[in-house]
């Protein structure tokens, strides 16, 4: 007679310390360095690193210190990188890209594939696909839209036709179609649905539930994550442990962030026009909040997920310790090495960081990588990678 199942679940439990033993004895017999094993024990993915990468870089998302991992990343492991063309620092942002904005792309007729792409473009699949490997992992990261057309108010208030004339972004959202000029729609594309926008998609459509719906089924498909800017740390341990890379590579400071006081708060009555306002990107941000915890806790594990982050923390104030004077950001204008002064724009204070003196060569140039802004990180690797063109200028950076 066969054994009942509640005897065949009592023999497995019963089997799984005997089993953990006899790993450990065999590592002690055999030498074994128990860190190979460790994945094994956990249930953890194996294999080598995932090195092509193509991140969707979405704008006032947290998107640039996403950038400067993947950045830091290329260039330690010498990896290629689809950086703009020519003196641009964008992949022809705001037309849907397009394979030829890519530097060196077209190579005797065909394409050339590069490792990581992660400069801003507004997508477009099938020509991304041109210039990407077929084994590419995909993600892109998003904010709540509230705070994030906030900080695109703050940013881009000189640039965006919708936001000159208005006197505060509670204004603006009071009657944003008395400000917003549909003729001059591409720029005011950071003035609505910006985020709806940077996947390809139209930011004016209705807010239907079979169109948001079908739009979001073809995110999940084409994205194998979806990160969260809330939850940054959480994030980056998630897309770390599906890129099976170490701890270091995905330590980051805050780059392109504002300073307190440039930060402007939204009236109730604000905040609900906001939602309403950026209907598209209010259902994108519940739909992938959603899912993003479901897949971290499903992958990690309530318990895991809060100690790696805390490792995470805890490198991330060691290497504050190491590398940056007083510990801290400040004032971008204030940042005494102009070579790592970040961009301003519009009404936004853009913080950087003064690296602490007297640095050996060696963890010098790993804190130089770590603070240095978008610009002149895409500038750098530019040069190493095509030193043969001219470089890019940066044009409030002395030549």
């Amino acid at each position: 007679m066969p054994p009942s199942l509640g005897h065949t679940q009592r023999c497995v439990r019963a089997a799984v310390p005997l089993l953990a033993l006899t790993v450990l004895l065999l590592v002690g017999l055999l030498h074994v360095d128990i860190r190979t094993l460790a994945p094994l024990l956990r249930g953890q993915a194996e294999g080598p690193p995932v090195t092509n990468i193509m991140f969707l870089k979405t704008h006032k998302t947290a998107s640039s210190t996403v950038l400067n991992v993947l950045f830091r990343f290329a260039e330690t492991h010498n990896l290629s990188v689809a950086l703009p063309a020519g003196a641009r620092f964008h992949l022809g942002y705001p037309w849907l890209f397009l394979a030829r904005y890519v530097e060196g792309a077209e190579r005797d007729g065909s394409w050339r594939r590069f490792n990581i792409m992660c400069s801003h473009l507004r997508f477009n699949p099938a020509e991304v696909q041109k210039v990407m490997p077929q084994d590419t992992f995909y993600f892109s990261i998003i904010r709540n839209p509230i705070s994030q057309l906030e900080a695109s108010f703050v940013y881009y208030r000189g640039f965006v036709p919708a936001f000159r004339a208005a006197e505060s972004l509670d204004a603006f959202l009071a009657a944003p179609h008395a400000y917003r000029n549909r003729s001059r729609d591409l720029r005011n594309a950071y003035a609505k649905n910006n985020m709806w926008f940077d996947l390809g998609f139209d930011h004016n459509a209705p807010a239907g539930d079979g169109y948001v719906r079908a739009r979001l089924a073809e995110v999940e498909r084409r994205f194998q994550l979806v990160l969260i800017a809330e939850h940054f740390d959480e994030s980056m341990v998630l897309l770390r442990h599906r890129l099976r890379w170490r701890l270091d590579d995905v330590v980051s400071f805050r780059l392109n962030a504002r300073s307190p006081r440039s930060v402007t708060g939204l009236t109730p009555e604000g905040r609900e026009r906001a939602k309403r306002w950026c209907a598209l990107d209010w259902r994108l941000y519940q739909h992938f909040n959603r899912t993003f915890w479901a897949r971290a806790h499903a992958e990690l594990g309530a318990r895991r997920l809060r100690s790696e982050v805390a490792r995470l923390r805890a490198r991330r104030r060691e290497l504050a310790g190491l590398c940056l004077q007083d510990g801290a950001p400040k004032s971008g204008t204030q940042v005494a090495d102009r070579r790592l002064s970040p961009y301003q724009s519009g009404d936004a204070d853009i913080l950087g960081y003064d690296l602490r003196p007297g640095l050996d060569n060696q963890t010098l140039r790993m804190c130089q990588r770590l603070v240095m802004p978008e610009l002149q990180y895409t500038a750098r690797l530019y040069a190493l990678q095509f030193p043969e063109k001219p470089p890019k200028a940066i044009p409030f950076l002395p030549a």
